[in-house]
């Protein structure tokens, strides 16, 4: 058995490049070690997990970034027991009252710190030194937030929801969209609200951070120190421990 898990392991071990006759090294053929080496140049684990930062990291203008992604989380989490519990539970039970205002504030608390990365980012020109997707990337979470907030103001059931709805009915239908979107259809926007958005918003999030982690976080506007390979942008302050 011990001999037949060594040979398996053997089997699905990558190929090694072989020397070809001019003495180069032959690239592992197929589709897959193509995908491996392109995503070994683009993401490698040294950007993905660093040990350090550049000093200018610890300015209060690149905390707002992390503090959105732990209110995402709490938001998240909260929801979950949300939507597992039913739309009942949050009117008729005292802790259903309590998970439900640690959902609402939790959303406020991500469009704040949301809204703070956002400024803060546009007026630092983040879409520098080849950032342009990264930002783009950033602005379409921030629209895809919206519309899980409004789903999430519809199905609150009460008569703030009943009122919204009521009078974005119209807006909707003006835009052509009312086809589509029903926003008296409570079924419908619950859906919406706990299957579709949360999954859109967090896979973008994922993308977000992964361009971040590829390009490094953006320099200060002024800074005279540019990227280099032996500074990796370094302010003459040094790194922080990540």
């Amino acid at each position: 058995m011990t001999e037949q898990l060594a040979a398996r392991r053997d089997a699905a071990a990558p190929t090694p490049a072989a020397p070809d006759a001019a003495g180069g090294m032959v690239e592992e053929p197929g589709w897959t070690a193509a995908v491996r080496r392109n995503l070994a140049r683009r993401m490698p684990l040294t950007e993905l997990l660093p040990s350090t930062q550049p000093a200018y990291v610890g300015s209060w203008v690149y905390v707002f970034g992390v503090t959105t992604i732990a209110a995402l989380v709490w938001t998240i989490a909260s929801g979950t027991i949300l939507a597992f519990m039913g739309s009942a539970w949050w009117h008729t039970s005292a802790l259903g009252h309590f998970v439900n205002s640690v959902h609402f504030w939790g959303a406020q608390m991500f469009f704040l710190f949301m809204v703070l990365h956002l400024w803060g980012k546009f007026w630092m020109a983040s879409w520098r030194d080849g950032r342009a997707a990264t930002w783009a990337v950033g602005v379409v979470i921030f629209l895809a937030s919206i519309v899980t907030a409004f789903t999430g103001y519809l199905i609150q059931e009460n008569f703030d929801s009943q009122w919204i709805a009521v009078n974005a009915k119209d807006a909707i239908n003006a835009t052509g969209l009312g086809g589509f979107f029903n926003v008296l259809n409570f079924g419908q926007m619950y859906g919406i609200h706990v299957m579709l958005m949360p999954i859109v918003v967090t896979l973008l999030v994922v993308l977000h951070i992964l361009q971040v982690r590829t390009r490094g976080v953006v320099r200060p506007i002024g800074d005279p120190y540019t990227p280099t390979p032996e500074t990796g942008g370094d302010t003459p302050e040094g790194r922080l421990e990540a």
